[in-house]
């Protein structure tokens, strides 16, 4: 089943209107949180398809609400891509042992982000 709604959770409006844009341009439907609390939210009300998660955020960072999300039985099934700035290997790997289905290096390029998104369904 394709991917068509998709979380972006990011602190950063910069970041945000980019990818909203981008994705929308791709014919996915997006909604944007701030934090991991609006990003819990949108996650009950919502039943995103996939999230696509900050690292550096206040409060609960990416990390953190990457592991709550997929270890939660109830959202388990939703894949997580980690797009942040944070270019070590180590993240990357730390990041997807928390549970990220990918870990993408911001800035984000287009054309790799959405073929991604696209062998998710």
């Amino acid at each position: 089943m394709p991917v068509r709604k998709v979380l972006i959770v990011d602190d950063s409006k910069t970041e945000t209107m980019f990818m909203t844009e981008m994705l929308q341009r791709g014919g996915y439907s997006v909604t944007c949180a701030e934090g991991a609390e609006q990003a819990m939210s949108l996650i009950a009300t919502e039943r995103p398809e996939l999230i696509l998660m900050d690292v550096v955020m206040p409060g609960k960072n990416g990390f953190q609400l990457t592991r709550v999300i997929s270890r939660s039985p109830e959202y388990a099934d939703i894949p997580i891509f980690i797009c942040t700035s944070k270019s070590l290997e180590t993240d990357r790997v730390w990041g997807l042992r928390q549970g990220a289905r990918d870990y993408i290096t911001k800035p984000v390029n287009s054309a790799e982000l959405l073929s991604k998104i696209k062998a998710l369904g």
